[in-house]
């Protein structure tokens, strides 16, 4: 029972959440197998003045040993 959780800067539309959602769920369902009703996507909102402290430092840098895809624009190291 995959569950997505994205976070991201604020700014986007519903409509772009949505069909990200629709995206990732179809990912989720071509690599791994699962079924379209096991899968859940969750997207969260982050204002950008908030971003380093509530989501790069506890969960991209300090969560470096679970992270598969890096970010470009800083070292986790």
């Amino acid at each position: 029972m995959p569950h997505v959780l994205v976070k991201m800067m604020e700014g986007r539309s519903e409509e772009q959440k949505k069909q990200l959602a629709e995206k990732m769920a179809g990912v989720v369902m071509a690599v791994l197998g699962s079924d379209e009703g096991s899968i859940s996507v969750a997207i969260e909102d982050v204002p950008a003045g908030r971003w380093e402290f509530d989501v790069f430092v506890p969960e991209i840098k300090g969560r470096k040993e679970s992270l598969y895809k890096r970010p470009g624009y800083a070292s986790v190291d």
